[in-house]
């Protein structure tokens, strides 16, 4: 029997790549420190930080994750790639991330078996695919927030988790192109989706509900409050009737381009809006360079012709100006781009950064993600998950 003391942390991994920056934040509501384990015995620094207080440390390529190791790199015939799930059929596709599951008897694994491999090269009948972890060749900093110390309690053996694995793994490193290998994400594109029915008919009816959880949503609002600033003219792209701007940003224009007029109209952050389908037509109604920033909030996966659009957002947006979209893993069934609903959602991750990687038309590109945090008690699917929606954000500034 020992006294132990316990806190909620904020874990998050930053590291970088040829084509962003990253930083991937993981929070875990319940840390201890007597139980879990911690890289290099860092516990011993982060169990003396006050409410609020930071500690961090470096760690070369192959200490968080295994390292990297060329023989993980294999090869199996297609024919054992088993690409069916339900009613639909898998193709193999070069860059991108499968279940180790999915090709069972060519990797020796169960089927069940969720680690992802990645499929770097297709030769006629053989898939040359590496299992290493995608954060194997990185070198990572690992950051620590107490965001509260918790009451000391009685210690009676239980449950140890690996701190480590518990940042580092369900994704972190999915979101970047293999070196030197372009990821096949068009395929078919424009992207088609299991909804093809007119979207005018689709969004005229007004829904003046949230698609994220508070939490989400105040993740969303502090992802905005850090990039954007008071007094931007900003455009809300694909909006409706909250535009998640945070209250700190004050004396800012807004204008709403969405699919719902009485959506927009209910909007009260929005200066003046515009119903456009950007499925219809992915030419924006600006003139060139008039916005200091856009956004676009849980939205980006409804876009058939995203790279257009994105492009046409770089016109639209001064030099030196930023473009932030963030995204959950919610959306309305059906309408969403084949195959986002079959992607891991880092996977999702990876796709909306080519968006801007294909447009050249963006510099200081950056990823975020935020996972674990607690779902409020009052949220209707609190009884579903207690965890709230993860969130993603991928942004970058106008070349000059």
């Amino acid at each position: 029997m020992q006294r132990i003391n316990q806190a909620s942390i904020e874990f998050s991994i930053t590291w970088q790549n040829s084509c962003a920056n990253h930083n991937d934040r993981y929070f875990a509501s319940k840390v201890d420190f007597w139980r879990d384990y911690f890289p290099d015995n860092i516990e011993q620094h982060i169990s003396k930080l006050g409410e609020g207080e930071q500690y961090q440390k470096s760690f070369e390529a192959g200490v968080l994750v295994p390292p990297f190791d060329q023989h993980r790199i294999t090869e199996f015939q297609n024919k054992h790639f088993q690409g069916t799930h339900g009613n639909t059929t898998i193709v193999p596709r070069r860059g991108r991330f499968y279940p180790q599951g999915i090709a069972f008897a060519a990797l020796k694994c169960h089927r069940g078996n969720l680690l992802p491999f990645r499929i770097i090269k297709i030769d006629q009948d053989l898939l040359y695919v590496d299992l290493n972890h995608p954060l194997a060749k990185y070198p990572l900093t690992l950051k620590a927030t107490n965001c509260e110390k918790l009451d000391s309690v009685q210690g009676h053996g239980g449950v140890s988790n690996d701190i480590k694995e518990k940042v580092t793994k369900n994704g972190p490193g999915m979101q970047v192109p293999y070196p030197e290998v372009a990821t096949d994400f068009n395929s078919t594109y424009p992207y088609t989706r299991k909804n093809e029915d007119d979207d005018h008919n689709f969004y005229q009816t007004t829904r003046l509900a949230n698609h994220l959880d508070d939490m989400a949503i105040k993740q969303v609002k502090s992802i905005y409050s850090t990039l954007l600033s008071s007094g931007n003219n900003l455009l809300d792209l694909m909006s409706s009737w909250v535009s998640h701007i945070p209250n700190t940003l004050t004396d800012c224009q807004v204008t709403g381009l969405g699919l719902n007029k009485e959506e927009l109209k209910a909007n009260k952050l929005l200066s003046n809006f515009i119903v456009h389908d950007l499925n219809k037509d992915p030419a924006l109604p600006f003139t060139d360079n008039e916005f200091d920033a856009v956004i676009c909030t849980a939205s980006i996966e409804y876009l058939i012709q995203p790279i257009k659009v994105v492009a046409e957002i770089a016109r639209v947006t001064k030099p030196g100006g930023i473009f932030v979209t963030t995204f959950s893993n919610r959306w309305f069934p059906g309408k969403e781009i084949l195959p986002w609903s079959d992607m891991h959602h880092f996977e999702r991750f990876g796709l909306v950064l080519d968006y801007f990687i294909k447009t050249e038309a963006f510099e200081n590109l950056h990823t975020e993600s935020v996972r674990g945090l607690l779902r409020p008690l009052d949220d209707r699917h609190i009884g579903k998950t207690k965890i709230s929606d993860p969130i993603f954000a991928v942004w970058g500034n106008i070349k000059g």
